[in-house]
């Protein structure tokens, strides 16, 4: 018996956990597998990944570096792959240890179709990518401006500021300053004397 606010009670009795022992063999042959359907979704491999979810692999599984295998599909730019670990129950906004997201790495691609689907299965249109960053800040940064015109489209902010304290807008508004002035420059590079 035990004594909680001045009252006896008996202490609940916790079943014992089975123990399973796996061998050294069986961890290293694991551990391989992982790293084998870790590459699977970098490259692509739709129905070998599909199958070894199916056997239980786990849909959120990562690398060393927190990249799971949605985040790794979609910034490779694999759609189908995608769609599959999403239905197969990835978690849509899982972070790295930098704090990115699968839709900000798409957004960052410029991949139209799988910010779409990234989108749709719940992502966070505002998420924080490290620093502040959102997936719409990296779109106008590295010039996806078909994708950057799907997240406005979709309501992303343009008040959200990073760390610096720029806004999406004043992002937006500088890397399309930047783009006319290459797109002048290249133009007048054109040009003989």
């Amino acid at each position: 018996m035990a004594v909680l606010n001045g009252r006896a009670t008996r202490r609940a009795v916790r079943p014992k956990t089975m123990q399973t022992a796996i061998t050294e063999a069986e961890e290293k042959r694991y551990a391989e597998l992982q790293q084998m359907a870790l590459d699977f979704a970098r490259q692509g491999e739709t129905e070998t990944l599909a199958a070894m979810l199916r056997h239980g692999l786990p849909a959120n599984l990562a690398d060393a570096k927190g990249n799971s295998l949605l985040m790794l599909a979609s910034y490779n730019g694999h759609l189908e792959t995608t769609r599959m670990l999403l239905e197969g129950g990835a978690a849509a906004d899982g972070r790295n240890d930098r704090g990115q997201t699968p839709l900000g790495g798409a957004a960052f691609q410029g991949y139209e179709q799988i910010v779409t689907l990234l989108l749709e299965h719940g992502a966070d249109i505002d998420a924080d990518n490290g620093g502040g960053m959102t997936p719409l800040m990296f779109a106008a940064m590295f010039g996806r401006g078909k994708v950057v015109e799907q997240l406005r489209a979709r309501g992303a902010s343009l008040q959200q500021r990073n760390r610096l304290g720029m806004s999406a807008g004043f992002i937006l508004r500088v890397s399309r300053w930047v783009a006319r002035l290459l797109q002048r420059l290249r133009l007048e590079s054109t040009k003989f004397p």
